[in-house]
């Protein structure tokens, strides 16, 4: 996964970071609520871990902010030296999804890591043909067609169009696809991106009249939505 860490502390957010990208997991630092809010705005993220007590800003400015500026839902683990039951009630309240207190202990942050991820993350399709209606895809046999019809598709940009519809309605940004669809880093050029989802748009025909709209987004990457009223 891709998380975000917000952590004031030099101490904890290294050790914390130590533990994650150890477990696989690619792990962005920040110091303040406004860093860590100018970079959500930019990229994608899976997870976000947020220290309630910051230099800049407070919790209940940072989580709220975070919640208005993403029209995607990212789970939110909390991680504070507040355990208060009003602390944890007003946290939630905010919209985190859990609440974890200081000292962090290594296997209950991992623990809880898991337990959001089966709560918000949708479950795996495992029929043999996923249906976006009129699309349908077999993932076993790279199959992509649009009623009925058969679309050629090299492998990448098969690939690309599986994740755009298993993420529909979420914003991805182009180092987010990259390192998902490419298995590369976000910080190479992101031109390939942006070509592949040109040739989808115009493969697919991804126009309201097929019911989905692939929507680039300034200054972030691209996302796929249903188009209102299409819905099947």
């Amino acid at each position: 996964m891709r998380i975000a860490l917000l952590e004031d502390d030099p101490a904890q957010s290294k050790l914390m970071r130590k533990w994650l990208e150890e477990a696989g997991h690619n792990c962005s630092h920040f110091g303040t609520g406004q860093e860590f809010l100018r970079a959500i705005s930019r990229d994608t993220y899976d997870l976000a871990l947020l220290d309630w007590e910051l230099p800049d800003m407070h919790g209940d400015e940072v989580l709220p902010a975070l919640r208005a500026k993403l029209d995607w839902s990212i789970p939110v683990l909390c991680i504070t030296v507040r355990d208060q039951e009003e602390d944890v009630v007003g946290a939630l309240r905010l919209g985190a999804d859990d609440y974890m207190s200081k000292p962090v202990s290594r296997a209950e942050m991992f623990a809880r890591i898991d337990a959001l991820l089966r709560r918000t993350q949708p479950a795996k399709n495992d029929a043999p043909v996923l249906d976006f209606s009129p699309y349908l895809i077999d993932p076993s046999c790279k199959n992509l067609t649009c009623n009925g019809r058969q679309i050629p598709l090299a492998q990448k940009e098969f690939e690309l169009a599986l994740f755009l519809f298993i993420n529909a309605g979420r914003l991805l940004s182009r180092k987010y696809i990259l390192e998902s669809v490419w298995g590369t880093r976000g910080d190479l050029n992101t031109r390939t991106v942006d070509t592949h989802v040109s040739r989808i748009r115009a493969k697919l025909g991804l126009t309201p009249d097929t019911g989905w709209r692939l929507r680039a987004i300034y200054r972030h990457g691209y996302r796929l939505e249903r188009v209102r009223g299409q819905e099947s």
